[in-house]
């Protein structure tokens, strides 16, 4: 028996993520399809195989190049593409006077196909076409005798309704059975479909035999939807096994969990009375590090230190699937607004601040800055432009429609920039450490959504955290938080008190900068409109830093926000949480 498998394809329903990579080379539980597909033949007994190739022909040769099979696997570039049928002529040399074997390369099922050879060898038609029943494929006709009819609505001959006697409609898998003597039937040195050469063969009195295996699993992975489903499938059941020693393959029932500012995906996972968290952050559109390398990468080195972050059981960063602990639905602004005192919030920001401390200095150490999708560290130039710029662009032109430029603020924006570095104790950055982002299970904290993080000072994620207008703590409580910190840090870190607080700060004008900016492109650009809650918040803290003594080296954008302010006031007021008036009122 030998093969031919079709990885020619453009894979133009998988575009974009089959600009950088040939569909045959999609993982699913790891292992590229291609690989899957060569290993089942080989247990089939498959003496040898020989793939069509165009489309990044180069990466299937590298691949093949690096992998040992115990039977030949060659390719054959096509420079032009032939289509199925072309293909199968083009290998005529390939073929000895046996029964032959085809497969796509987009397909993932666990038919036998050992059983499928044997089948064809027990009838003397000239090729034998696997379905299989799957509605959304469902266009092959099929008679009582277990012969094809036609395909789609293109028939021979007039034909019965599929409800009348037992004649079937069913799918194509792609895997087919094919006698030497078929080549005959397609022309050569031109473009053909095998389909249109098995019409042509019915309509000349040619039988072609289906097969339809009992008890099987088959799905096309053509689409970004079907490839992500059969990933899903295949390493689910695997990532419970290894969260839970004792777990038996159960039914697990997967419900979508409501995101906030991302385009990642969210869904918990539960198989009787265990769950997961899978995280899926889409197939990979590029070779260089992404959003899920960085979430993989930068949550096993800090787990592996022992601190606060779920445990990431299974991933697959090529389908973007992250496969986490569950660490429930209360988060810490969930929590801080329940509270029912002020002394009660102390505490539990201050518990957040130490864990926070240990976060930055034990996760600074080790850090590999090739983990980060973004940049490897907090810098001037990312403030100027991911903050200060992403202000102007994205909140005061974006979402106010005010025309302001950058440029009219940049002295100013560069001084802040400057000052926010300043003193700064150099650590891991969350860069994103706000209320949302912490879960609290069983009286512990837990940070997530730690993807962004890089090398930085810890005054940005404190900042995050004490001017959070998910939250929003009056500035008389962020002062005695920020004072408890700069003590708690001065003699692990060697810096004096008061610079510690000048860095503050600083960065949280950066952080209130970037906050409004994210919300701004949220409301007006993603239609996330629950962003535009938290705006007056938001305001109203960069309004209390430029207030403060050094407000007065920064008059234009000192201006700008009491302009704004006084157009949000009353807006403000009537939006005030429920934090802020107990606050009011202690």
């Amino acid at each position: 028996m030998k093969a031919l498998i079709l990885a020619a394809g453009l894979g133009t329903r998988l575009a974009p993520y089959t600009d950088h990579t040939p569909k045959p080379l999609f993982p699913v539980a790891g292992r590229p399809l291609l690989d899957i597909i060569i290993r089942n033949l080989e247990a089939a007994g498959c003496e040898s195989i020989i793939i069509n190739t165009h489309h990044l022909h180069n990466k299937i040769d590298a691949f093949l190049n690096s992998q040992k099979y115990s039977i030949p696997v060659k390719t054959l570039y096509e420079p032009v593409i032939l289509g199925t049928g072309g293909a199968i002529k083009n290998t005529g040399d390939f073929w000895n006077n046996r029964p032959f074997i085809v497969i796509n390369s987009d397909i993932f099922t666990d038919i036998d196909l050992l059983e499928v050879y044997r089948f064809h060898l027990g009838h003397n038609h000239p090729a034998t076409l696997v379905l299989t029943d799957f509605e959304e494929f469902n266009n092959v006709l099929i008679g009582e005798d277990d012969c094809i009819l036609g395909f789609e609505n293109n028939y021979a001959n007039p034909l019965p309704s599929t409800n009348q006697g037992n004649i079937k409609r069913l799918a194509f898998t792609g895997i087919q059975v094919l006698n030497p003597e078929i080549l005959d039937f397609i022309p050569a040195n031109s473009f053909s479909n095998s389909i249109d050469v098995y019409r042509q063969m019915i309509s000349c009195g040619e039988k072609i035999h289906a097969f339809n295996p009992e008890n099987h699993s088959w799905n096309d992975l053509g689409t970004p939807g079907k490839y992500t489903e059969t990933v899903i499938c295949e390493t689910a059941p695997k990532a419970f096994r290894l969260a839970f020693q004792d777990y038996k393959d159960r039914k697990i029932n997967m419900s979508r969990l409501k995101g906030d500012g991302s385009d990642r995906r969210w869904f918990r996972l539960v198989s009787g009375k265990d769950s997961l968290i899978m995280a899926d952050h889409s197939i990979r559109k590029e070779l260089s590090v992404t959003e899920a390398d960085s979430f993989i990468a930068i949550g096993l080195h800090l787990h592996k230190k022992g601190l606060p972050v779920p445990r990431i059981f299974l991933h697959d960063s090529f389908s973007g699937l992250v496969f986490l602990e569950d660490l429930g639905d209360m988060n810490f602004q969930t929590l801080i607004l329940d509270a029912k005192s002020k002394s009660e919030i102390i505490l539990w920001y201050k518990s957040v601040i130490d864990l926070l401390i240990k976060l930055s200095l034990t996760g600074g150490s080790g850090f590999d800055v090739s983990w980060t999708y973004q940049t490897p560290c907090y810098t001037e130039d990312l403030i100027l432009e991911k903050e200060c710029r992403y202000f102007t662009d994205a909140f005061l032109k974006g979402y106010l429609n005010k025309d302001v430029d950058f440029d009219g603020y940049e002295n100013e924006f560069k001084v802040i920039a400057s000052q926010a570095l300043e003193y700064q104790v150099k650590g891991f950055m969350h860069r994103d450490m706000q209320s949302r982002n912490i879960m609290v299970k069983e009286g512990g904290i837990y940070f997530i959504d730690f993807q962004g993080g890089r090398l930085g000072p810890l005054q940005y994620d404190l900042a995050s955290l004490l001017i959070d207008p998910y939250v929003g703590l009056p500035s008389g409580v962020r002062s005695e938080l920020v004072d408890y910190c700069a003590k708690s840090i001065s003699s692990l870190a060697g810096i004096k008190a008061d610079n510690f607080c000048r860095c503050f700060k600083y960065c949280s004008i950066t952080r209130n900068l970037q906050i409004l900016g994210a919300f701004g492109y949220l409301s007006r650009v993603k239609g996330k409109s629950f962003f535009e809650n938290y705006i007056p918040a938001a305001l109203r803290s960069l309004k209390e830093s430029f207030e403060a003594p050094e407000g007065k080296d920064f008059p234009k954008l000192k201006s700008l926000i009491d302009n704004l302010l006084k157009a949000e006031y009353l807006f403000a007021i009537n939006h005030m949480g429920k934090i802020g008036k107990l606050f009011i009122t202690l």
